[in-house]
């Protein structure tokens, strides 16, 4: 029997979910508070944890991170009030196997538990590296789109590969950075050794240098045994640094020392390390902007940006949708041992109008999800989630556009508003590329 331990200060509503879960056939031990939990912790064992984002006593990220670092195998879900893609992205950053939205139903509730827990019977641990993310074979497979955006970021990957040139990956949260990283490195003279990923954001800068460099025992408090860092175990190979924008401004001095002289210095350690490696970065900020602001380095930027590489948002390739989805259904068909053949023609244009914020990772979790609800040959509109027939109204009405009324007028204006940019202008318009250059043929506008 799979136990769980449930954290939430809303006691009638967790007694509520424990009678659910216990009924369903599982284990249950509740927490109201972040003290409690530490306890339950320390004397049992558990499956999965299911925690609220807020509690009295604690910030649910924080615990959470927490609880990550003493048991890594023990998957991690949030449960939030605040149903917004950065919340989500963020606690997903920091470790959470997944998130779900107040008020959510049943059903819901046992989808998201489902995944979580097979998905942490196919993660393998790394010892000391809890920074470094963990994934399986398929899911670090590169999908070649056929979009004209996609087609221009594997010219770029095939291009920049067999070099030893520091690439930064620029892009939304979701369009799959760290994918791109691993195929860079997969198809460069390096492929036969380590290719180590961090992302910076999960690090504390007090213990980035012991992170990155490594320490030996008795260095500092809780040094417990020898250490070595991502530099070290990246030698001969590549070393992707996710969200490099979160470091430090003292922690981005140390990664510029290390990354000028190619030589480490473990914490504690009079001996210095030559290493070979090749960087590869991540951001989904403007680092430029931070340059100007002075919150990054601008000897770093240019250290780490020999080549750049854009990272497509899904509405920008909105004609690989279907070869995404496509496959992401058969990687979900392996994992739960499904046969599902499809997506229903209902389905695929409700993907259509969607504006996916959440970009790749958002499509694979929403195609797993319905794979799993599924009972028949196709993925119906039945199995979708709530937000794909909810109407978001993001803006005010004065800086809306609608395609309801005077077509023409208002595709000129976006137009106008973007400077001619067409792919900026859809997304104004809330409409597929496609369909924009289908409108400007059809009133004949150049």
């Amino acid at each position: 029997m799979s136990k769980i331990l449930l954290i939430e200060d809303d006691i009638s509503f967790c007694r509520l979910l424990e009678k659910f879960l216990i009924k369903k056939g599982y284990d249950v031990t509740i927490a109201f508070s972040a003290s409690e939990a530490r306890t339950a912790i320390k004397n049992e064992s558990f499956n999965l944890i299911l925690m609220d984002i807020r509690l009295p006593d604690s910030d649910g990220i924080g615990l959470m991170t927490e609880f990550k670092n003493s048991n890594p195998e023990i998957p991690v879900i949030l449960m939030t009030g605040y149903s917004d893609v950065n919340t989500a992205v963020k606690a997903i950053k920091n470790g959470a196997a997944d998130y779900i939205s107040k008020p959510f139903n049943p059903d819901e509730v046992l989808l998201v538990i489902t995944n979580a827990m097979q998905s942490s019977q196919e993660e393998i641990p790394v010892k000391e590296k809890k920074a470094i993310k963990r994934q399986t074979a398929s899911e670090n497979e590169f999908v070649k789109g056929i979009s004209v955006a996609s087609k221009k970021l594997l010219d770029h990957i095939q291009l920049v590969s067999p070099t030893d040139m520091s690439v930064l990956i620029i892009g939304e949260s979701g369009t799959g950075k760290e994918i791109i990283a691993k195929s860079i490195h997969q198809q460069s003279s390096r492929k036969n050794n380590n290719f180590i990923a961090v992302d910076c954001g999960a690090i504390p800068k007090e213990l980035a240098a012991s992170e990155f460099f490594g320490h030996l025992k008795g260095s500092f408090t809780g040094a417990i045994s020898d250490k070595i860092g991502y530099f070290e175990a990246a030698n001969g190979g590549t070393l992707f640094l996710d969200e490099i924008g979160n470091l430090s401004y003292e922690n981005q001095i140390q990664l510029l020392r290390a990354l000028q002289e190619r030589k480490i210095k473990p914490v504690g350690s009079n001996k210095e390390i030559n290493v070979d490696i090749r960087i590869v970065t991540a951001t989904n900020e403007d680092l430029r902007e931070a340059v100007k602001n002075g919150d990054f380095r601008e000897d770093l930027y240019h250290r780490i940006n020999e080549f750049s590489i854009l990272s497509p948002s899904l509405t920008d390739r909105d004609e690989d949708l279907m070869v995404f989805a496509d496959y992401f259904l058969e990687k979900a068909n392996q994992q739960l041992n499904k046969e599902i053949i499809g997506f229903s023609p209902e389905v695929v244009a409700i993907f259509q109008k969607y504006s996916w914020p959440g970009n790749l990772r958002e499509l694979q979790n929403c195609v797993k999800r319905a794979t799993l609800l599924t009972r028949g040959n196709y993925i119906e509109s039945d199995v979708l989630p709530s937000e794909f027939f909810q109407i978001q109204k993001q803006q005010s009405s004065s800086d809306a556009f609608s395609l309801s009324e005077n077509e023409k007028e208002t595709i000129i204006n976006a137009l106008s508003k973007t400077q001619n940019n067409k792919s900026e202008a859809a997304k104004l318009l809330k409409i597929t590329r496609k369909t924009l250059y289908n409108k400007l043929k059809q009133y004949n506008i150049t």
